[in-house]
């Protein structure tokens, strides 16, 4: 045998025709649409995973069939093989990509980006080719890492049971060192830095000065301890002003309520803070009044609350309180029970306070929660608690696809109505919407008003997680109107692009994937919190200036 041929031999044993064949047709499906466009960047990782995954859910594949010791293909047939493989991989890979950038621009085209250069495909291919063969390679290191163990381990034991144990121990030892180090690792640094973020003071954001306000020198939560986002939120009001300059009518100004995650330990007495800061600066004595949840960072998305504050003519209180400061994924992650407790402390605080107040004297109490403050809102609050005296209604937006009650509305809708636009008993106690669509429901409201809003496009919300090998019901028609027609449903491939999405979910125009425009917010909180003298033209006057916000 020449040195051509022993070199050829040697390819061939090494790199899985049918391993290139699999990687290379998840490779090409990940080109295809799914709901946020992406960048040559995230798509040449994304690209380059999906290769990996197909060749090793090949080489895994290959193993068992090896294991059970059914037939292969004797030399000279695994040669034509993996030329054959190879040329199918080339042309599969070249058809895909001489396409990837009209499936990219047909998103873009439904969320109005500007279309993608025509070199994408080849930054796409170089970034994708440098991720599948470092991960591939990690893999085969990993292979000889465990053959070593297992001939280590058959000197003792049978062959086929020391192959077992030895993959065993490296699964352990891999999920052992990935936890230990690089995650634990990975969220230590995540964890100071947004620690660290959070108590950045911002020069242009000054305390303020009127003894009616959150961190005040007459407050009970100090500047300091309202943490970044805290002091962005209560920072930057909407005065009464401002709302008589937007739309012509008389105001007073709104009141909002924030307590850092530094002002106390434990979230019940972060909650009890909370509804004494209340008490003092008179929020009980407004129309009405919100229970917030801010994201994980503690952000407060100001699309909600100035349009709020101006549909409420400053008739409104808000109150908050931070449960983490990291970003909302991690955070659900990580420590996930911080957020319910927060929301369940809150809650349980104002509801108590509130009951208090004479029935007449009291404000309308309404609940709020966005991303991940939305799931913690939803389970916030208890039958039991609220049976003979309801809140009278709740805006949750972008709620995460882990949301019980989300779950079981979305499951139990309507016949006809699609997944992405729910429609749940006439809409008596429930509306979906995505701004524009669906409140507009056939039954009449109750006396509890709940509207969820939700784009099609967002991956936070319609992440599924058996998706890798079931269709998702969104996907069917009719699609979202921010949707690419183009967007298929691949096993497993599918799954992996829609959690790509989630981590550039913001990357986006305003008014779509999770990022909700302010514009937007004023059908859903009509519903919910009907204004009062609110008249046509002065409606009209805050829509053109909130579309001014969105941009």
């Amino acid at each position: 045998m020449s040195s051509g041929q022993g070199l050829f031999s040697s390819l061939v044993r090494r790199i899985s025709g049918m391993g290139l064949i699999v990687g290379t047709f998840f490779m090409a499906m990940s080109l295809t649409p799914s709901l946020i466009p992406r960048s040559d960047l995230v798509q040449g990782v994304l690209a380059g995973v999906c290769f990996a995954v197909g060749y090793g859910i090949t080489l895994l594949a290959k193993s068992i069939w090896l294991y059970i010791q059914l037939p292969t293909p004797n030399e000279w047939l695994s040669r034509r093989l993996f030329i054959l493989s190879g040329s199918l991989s080339v042309a599969t890979a070249l058809s895909f990509f001489v396409k990837a950038a009209e499936w990219q621009n047909s998103i873009r085209a439904a969320m109005g980006i500007d279309p993608v250069p025509t070199s994408l495909p080849v930054a796409v291919g170089t970034i994708a080719a440098g991720i599948a063969i470092i991960l591939v390679g990690s893999g085969k290191l990993i292979a000889i890492l465990w053959r070593r163990i297992s001939r280590r381990l058959g000197r003792y034991i049978r062959p086929r049971l020391a192959r077992i144990i030895g993959l065993a121990l490296v699964i352990w030892g891999i999920a052992l060192v990935g936890n230990g180090l690089v995650f634990r690792g990975l969220l230590r640094v995540a964890d100071s830095s947004a620690q660290a973020l959070d108590a950045l003071v911002e020069p242009d954001v000054a305390p303020p000065t009127d003894p009616l306000r959150t961190g005040s020198a007459a407050s009970l939560i100090s500047w300091e301890d309202l943490g970044r986002e805290g002091r962005n939120f209560i920072g930057n009001p909407v005065g009464a002003d401002r709302i008589r300059q937007i739309t012509g009518l008389e105001a007073i100004d709104p009141i909002r309520v924030y307590v850092g995650l530094n002002a106390a330990e434990e979230a019940t007495d972060r909650a009890a803070l909370a509804v004494a800061e209340l008490d003092r600066i008179g929020g009980f004595g407004r129309g009405r009044l919100v229970i917030a949840m801010p994201t994980g960072t503690g952000w407060m998305d100001p699309a909600a609350f100035e349009t709020l504050e101006y549909l409420q003519r400053g008739d409104v209180a808000t109150v908050a309180i931070q449960y983490s400061y990291l970003q909302s994924w991690l955070s659900l992650i990580v420590e996930p029970d911080y957020s319910i407790e927060a929301g369940r402390a809150l809650f349980s605080a104002v509801y108590a306070r509130w009951k208090e107040l004479p029935e007449a004297e009291r404000p309308e109490l309404f609940l709020y929660g966005l991303s991940l403050g939305a799931y913690s809102s939803q389970q916030s609050m208890r039958l039991h608690e609220i049976i003979d005296d309801p809140v009278s209604g709740a805006l949750w937006v972008g709620p995460p696809f882990v949301s019980p009650l989300w779950q079981t509305l979305t499951a139990e809708r309507d016949p006809g109505s699609p997944a992405w636009l729910p429609r749940v008993d006439q809409g008596q106690l429930v509306r979906f919407t995505n701004g524009s669509a669906g409140l507009d429901a056939a039954g009449r409201w109750g006396r509890m008003r709940i509207v969820y809003l939700q784009y099609a496009s967002d991956p936070i919300v319609f992440f599924k997680t058996d998706g890798a090998f079931r269709k998702p019901d969104w996907m069917a028609e009719p699609r979202g109107p921010d949707v690419s027609s183009e967007l298929r449903w691949y096993p497993i491939v599918s799954f992996l692009q829609q959690a790509f999405d989630m981590a550039i979910a913001l990357a986006v125009p305003m008014g779509h994937g999770h990022l909700y425009s302010y514009t937007d917010h004023i059908g859903p909180w009509m519903q919910v919190m009907p204004p009062e003298d609110l008249d046509p033209a002065s409606l009209a006057r805050l829509e053109r200036y909130l579309k001014t916000r969105n941009d």
